[in-house]
């Protein structure tokens, strides 16, 4: 691969990370823009190779990058960590204070293509305007019928005990009158919810980009040697009937979604005992606020330095993914039931992402890992932005509540969608 040393002057600094994000589209390399919960740092990365590869998701050994992970990814008893798609930080771009510099040595010596690229792009957004949704390529009636139906029958099924939970999921798509722009997007997203994991992804051999807002946190390997976890489930609004924002300690939730949270819990626990693994802290549940939703959490932290447990953060991504929160339990009896009735492919909807060994202005000790589950996404494909959302059900789920329920999480996004 030819290179280009370039003028550092000209393009190492920038006010935004779009120069960096329109060469990588223009020439076809990989790229992922993010944002960590309650952080103001922001990062791109791009990967100087077309071509994803598909490594064991190992956080000891993996270089620093980006990882993301489709849902249908399990680890099938091997032992050894499954492979997902991952994105080398070929070039690390990140935020200081007003402006966005890069971080590494490529800052003046990259790739012929992408340097000129850099140089030329000249590509200006305009603002996206929803179009009609009944010019949409999919009926809201016939979708909620479809949807409501499957829950339907999957609380047959529970009331039979072929499974404890399950969580089915819906789309909604939604027409532009031209392609989104992604940066502005993720802008717009990070503002809106600042306690969120807010990232984009490029992926050209796709011609996709992910955009997503989620709450959930699946796994942080931090530098000091701590590993966060989090169980989350159950879901109400933010708001009440007048439209006021609530308080978390005014939320009131049901046995139905306080069982639901729980059996998440014990997902974890029940993780933590296959390998015997006792010395962990356990915050919760308690109400934790999620943009225009709320949600039970419950906290899980463990000194992986004090039970010399280096790599603990491998060994529970291959434990807990795909978690009971959006999967279901049993696991592979609830992962057969979507199969069955949710009638299309997730992709990486469900799935997990987040940087991996990345080091920024405000991590100290070395580089960290921070995974989070895919949820509260779109996929962007030319003019057509399709969201996802799921429902945690029970034996005691109400289907037209469910429905309710993944309408108010497309709002997530929906909300941001109608402000451009």
């Amino acid at each position: 691969m030819q290179a280009t040393v370039i003028d550092s002057e000209r393009v190492a600094v920038q006010p935004t990370p779009a120069p960096w994000w329109q060469a990588a589209r223009q020439v076809g390399y990989p790229a992922a823009l993010w944002r960590l919960p309650n952080r103001t740092d922001k990062h791109l990365i791009v990967q100087f190779d077309a071509e994803l590869a598909q490594p064991p998701v190992d956080l000891e050994e993996l270089p620093a990058g980006f990882v993301m992970s489709p849902f249908a990814n399990f680890d099938f008893g091997t032992g050894d960590p499954f492979c997902a798609p991952f994105l080398r930080a070929d070039l690390h771009v990140g935020q200081t204070g007003t402006g966005w510099r890069m971080t590494n040595e490529q800052a003046t010596n990259l790739p012929d293509s992408f340097a000129n690229a850099l140089r030329d792009v000249s590509r200006k957004f305009t603002s996206a305007k929803l179009l009609d949704r009944s010019t949409g390529p999919l009926n809201d009636d016939a979708d909620r019928q479809r949807f409501e139906h499957s829950v339907g029958e999957a609380v047959a099924a529970m009331q039979q005990r072929a499974f404890r939970k399950v969580v089915l999921s819906r789309t909604k798509v939604v027409p532009f009158d031209q392609e989104l722009d992604a940066v502005d997007l993720f802008e717009k997203l990070c503002v809106a919810y600042p306690t969120a994991f807010v990232s984009a992804v490029w992926l050209p051999d796709r011609q996709q980009v992910w955009v997503s807002a989620t709450p959930e946190r699946l796994v942080s390997a931090e530098a000091d040697g701590t590993f966060r976890t989090i169980s989350l489930a159950g879901t109400q609004s933010a708001y009440d009937a007048g439209g006021r924002l609530k308080r978390p300690a005014e939320a009131l939730w049901s046995q139905k979604e306080i069982e639901e949270q729980a059996l998440v819990s014990r997902y974890i626990i029940e993780c933590f005992k296959k390998i015997r693994l006792r010395e962990y802290s356990e915050e919760g549940p308690k109400t934790i606020l999620a943009g225009n939703l709320m949600h039970l959490g419950s906290h899980f932290t463990v000194d992986t330095g004090a039970v010399r447990y280096p790599q603990l953060g491998t060994v529970m991504t291959r434990l807990l993914h795909p978690t009971s929160a959006v999967c279901g339990w049993p696991r592979a009896d609830a992962f057969a039931f979507i199969n069955e009735h949710e009638g299309y492919d997730r992709e990486f909807y469900s799935g997990f992402l987040g940087p991996v060994n990345m080091t920024s202005g405000q991590d100290e000790g070395g580089p960290e890992s921070h995974l989070f589950v895919h949820i509260r996404c779109m996929k962007i494909e030319g003019q057509t932005a399709t969201l996802y959302a799921g429902a945690g059900l029970t034996e005691d789920s109400d289907p037209q509540k469910e429905w309710q329920e993944t309408e108010m999480k497309c709002q997530t996004l929906l909300a941001v969608l109608k402000s451009l």
